[in-house]
């Protein structure tokens, strides 16, 4: 502690100032390193998932890595392009089984993340949905994802204590806080809302329709 008199015609005062306290070097550095463990454990276990839901593209990547390692770099950069020129067939002659397995699996989590998981228990909360008690607070579990075209489906469980109502009365509270143009609210088991989000207007896409150079008069009609 350092103490300071100050004197001022016939009055002193004297003012007690606390040091701050320094956190040790020592201590710093090992948050740092149990910090950096925990997210490169976070990252691995975050890559093998992915991996076991992307095959097609994980076991060329690792094989690749394990030809560069074990046979040289040429051997790699061998096996990665021979593993690129199958895919980039495979996409060409069969597209819409490419899209089933690679494409649409990838944008359903990517998005399943970005719009729900991420934020999902600050907006839950934002829109009022949070019941907070004198132990804390719980926010209603999200159960389920679908990612449409233009629609996605969202699961949720209530907590006890919430009605239907609380969720269709802020349709458009939840819509705005998930940036959705559009929010539905129904309930699909016990305890159970479905939020149905609404993205673009589904109606407003190019339809093309298939060409009919022949048309053939109903029976019964007469000209």
């Amino acid at each position: 502690m350092n103490t300071t008199t100050l004197t001022t015609g016939t009055t002193t005062a004297t003012v007690t100032t606390g040091s701050q306290r320094r956190r040790d070097p020592f201590d710093l550095l090992g948050l740092a390193v149990l910090n950096t463990g925990w997210y490169l454990v976070v990252g691995a276990g975050v890559a093998v998932h992915w991996a076991i839901l992307f095959p097609p593209i994980s076991l060329p990547l690792a094989l690749a890595v394990t030809a560069s390692v074990f046979l040289g770099w040429p051997s790699g950069v061998a096996v990665a392009v021979a593993f690129t020129s199958v895919l980039l067939l495979w996409r060409k002659a069969r597209p819409e089984m490419f899209d089933r397995w690679v494409t649409e699996r990838a944008r359903s989590r990517f998005l399943t993340w970005w719009r729900y998981r991420r934020n999902w228990a600050r907006l839950m909360k934002a829109c009022r949905l949070v019941v907070t008690t004198e132990t804390g607070s719980a926010t209603p579990k999200l159960l389920a994802v679908g990612i449409g075209h233009g629609t996605d489906r969202v699961q949720l469980r209530m907590l006890e204590g919430q009605s239907p109502a609380d969720y269709e009365m802020r349709v458009e509270n939840i819509a705005h806080a998930f940036k959705a143009d559009q929010c539905r609210a129904l309930i699909v088991g016990p305890a159970t809302v479905e939020l149905r989000f609404r993205f673009g207007d589904a109606l407003a896409d190019t339809v093309v329709l298939p060409r009919v150079d022949h048309w053939t008069k109903p029976e019964g009609h007469t000209a």
